[in-house]
């Protein structure tokens, strides 16, 4: 098994773009690959939720995993997830198959190892069993489908102590929950990455390592200075955290198509198609609504960064 740890800083929650025919876009999936690149971030994240992972088959989960690790080249480091599966075995055979196409870790559902009436004890039995059969750095992910389980400190800290989990992508959205489990996690290989905007400065100064959330589908630079930056240029940091916090709301409009349109006004002709939704319900007002974020985004950036 790899022996490093996960690189601070901002791992964005990649889209999945398709051609018309609702096949996966592989030409604009490099493009995008490069624009976040470009914009500085730490990380990718492929294969996960924002990537409609839920709706690709378990071919095109290691295809698109085995795309952005190739297209990366060594740059930046890549974890990935594609675990959907309830079947233990299954889950097995998904995750050993993402751990083959070279990722540096692959991210585990934290509601795939246990039902929601199902206790910790199961979860780490699960866990257990897959560790047992598969030999790679594991990550976690609070993913909120088909139900959010978040990790407790005291869970988090038995998958700290067992040194295969390195990265926990917190949804719970609640700086006092994610200060215990930072505490839980002291001293351990196990970073915690905040997904929620609102929250991030707040969280960094209490030891978040970074941030991977939708919102780096937007505007990446601005996550990546003020993970760099917080404590170097603190007034500034509060000034971009009041914007990341208002323009995050965003993502509840219609995503992840609004990201998608977004990613066409970047310069990426990419379709709107989507799986997870009917990108005919993007609107006229909707569209409007991107465009003035984008435009916004963009007279701060010049003045800011």
């Amino acid at each position: 098994m790899k022996n490093y740890e996960i690189a601070d800083g901002v791992w964005p929650t990649m889209l999945t773009p398709f051609t018309k025919s609702g096949k996966v876009d592989y030409p604009i999936l490099e493009e995008m690959i490069e624009w976040y690149i470009e914009r500085g971030v730490q990380g990718l994240f492929a294969v996960c939720q924002s990537s409609e992972m839920f709706y690709l088959s378990l071919e095109e989960r290691i295809d698109i995993a085995r795309f952005v690790v190739k297209t990366v080249n060594n740059r930046i480091q890549v974890i990935a997830s594609g675990h959907v599966s309830d079947d233990d075995s299954q889950q097995i055979n998904e995750i050993q198959k993402i751990s083959d196409t070279g990722v540096d870790a692959v991210v585990v559902v934290s509601n795939r190892f246990a039902d929601i009436s199902e206790t910790d004890d199961e979860w780490k039995r699960r866990a257990e069993e897959v560790m047992n059969k598969v030999d790679t750095p594991l990550g976690i992910y609070e993913c909120p489908y088909p139900y959010k389980r978040l990790m407790t400190p005291e869970l988090l800290n038995w998958c700290a102590s067992t040194e295969r989990f390195l990265f926990l992508k917190d949804t719970c959205c609640n700086t006092n929950q994610i200060e215990e489990k930072i505490n839980a996690v002291q001293g351990t290989n196990l970073k915690i990455f905040n997904a929620n905007a609102a929250t991030l400065l707040d969280s960094l100064k209490i030891g978040v390592k970074g941030y991977s959330g939708v919102m780096a589908n937007f505007h990446p630079e601005f996550y990546v200075w003020l993970c760099d930056n917080w404590s170097k240029e603190p007034e500034l940091a509060q000034v971009i955290q009041d914007i990341l916090g208002l323009t995050s709301v965003i993502e509840y409009q219609y995503y992840p198509v609004n990201a998608k349109y977004h990613m066409q006004l970047e310069g990426i002709n990419m379709q709107l198609k989507s799986r997870v939704k009917d990108e005919v319900e993007l609107t006229f007002s909707k569209k409007l609504e991107i465009e003035q974020l984008k435009a916004v985004v963009d007279q701060y950036r010049k003045k800011l960064l």
